[in-house]
């Protein structure tokens, strides 16, 4: 089956500088942001927020990456900050892919062990077939796919591009 490209490097960074608005509406209040990152590509993802939410706003931006087994989503969860600079302040966690939520859904209940001011999602591509009760505040686009199709999102030095395969 051949690739349909879904997002241009032009159409993400539209789309990121649409998220970063949105994130600093709902932050307007706040001086500091957590952006954890869903290692690999959310957490580019976050990093490239951070500059357009830096270049728009006050808002002290704090990226974390967070490194979640996609295989084993139950097993350890590991951050690049320690929980205690993340706790009582607002965050988004973000995914390039809102898929099943298995991802996400386990994401977020690392969080809440601590308490938080405001917890947000953030995915480039929602693909409205989740397992779990999980959505998305912030999203580039919503795609209505068949199971068998896979959304890949290449995010590198060379090449910024989502498409469908």
């Amino acid at each position: 089956m051949a690739s349909q490209t879904i997002l241009t490097k032009t159409e993400i960074n539209n789309k990121l500088r649409r998220i970063a608005f949105q994130i600093y509406e709902n932050n307007v209040n706040e001086s500091e942001v957590v952006l954890a990152g869903i290692d690999k590509n959310g957490y580019v993802l976050a990093k490239k927020l951070k500059t357009v939410i830096s270049k728009i706003s006050p808002l002290e931006i704090i990226l974390c990456k967070v490194s979640i087994d996609k295989k084993n989503p139950q097993g350890e969860i590991k951050t690049s900050i320690k929980s205690e600079d993340y706790a009582n302040k607002s965050i988004v966690l973000i995914d390039d892919v809102l898929h099943s939520g298995t991802t996400l859904i386990y994401g977020v209940k690392h969080f809440l062990e601590v308490p938080l001011k405001q917890f947000k999602t953030a995915v480039l591509v929602n693909r409205n077939h989740k397992k779990y009760p999980i959505k998305a505040d912030f999203k580039g686009i919503s795609l209505s796919t068949s199971l068998n199709e896979h959304v890949q999102v290449v995010l590198d030095n060379k090449r910024m591009e989502a498409f469908l395969e």
